[in-house]
């Protein structure tokens, strides 16, 4: 697991107070809304607002955010691709 993947289960964990789930237990692939972490709507404005305050990427447009938020992999992927961008 990458320092970016540690440091994104960190900050949904704590941020979001995700109380039933370990870093240990959540695997990179695993989903974040639905029947995978669990997250919903309210938890992904939270999210936006994590990824443009800790990494300084902002997330454009709703279908943006639903691409780029399946998993916390296709969150480093995309976080790693606006870095290289900028």
């Amino acid at each position: 697991m990458s320092d970016m993947h540690q440091k994104l289960k960190e900050l949904f964990i704590t941020e979001l107070n995700l109380e039933d789930i370990t870093i240990e237990d959540w695997e990179n692939d695993t989903p974040l809304f639905g029947d995978g972490i669990g997250l919903d709507s309210l938890d992904a404005v939270e999210i936006v607002v994590l990824i443009e305050k800790y990494f300084g990427i902002a997330i454009a447009s709703a279908d943006e955010g639903k691409t780029a938020m399946l998993s916390v992999n296709t969150l480093v992927d995309f976080i790693k691709e606006k870095q290289a961008n900028a």
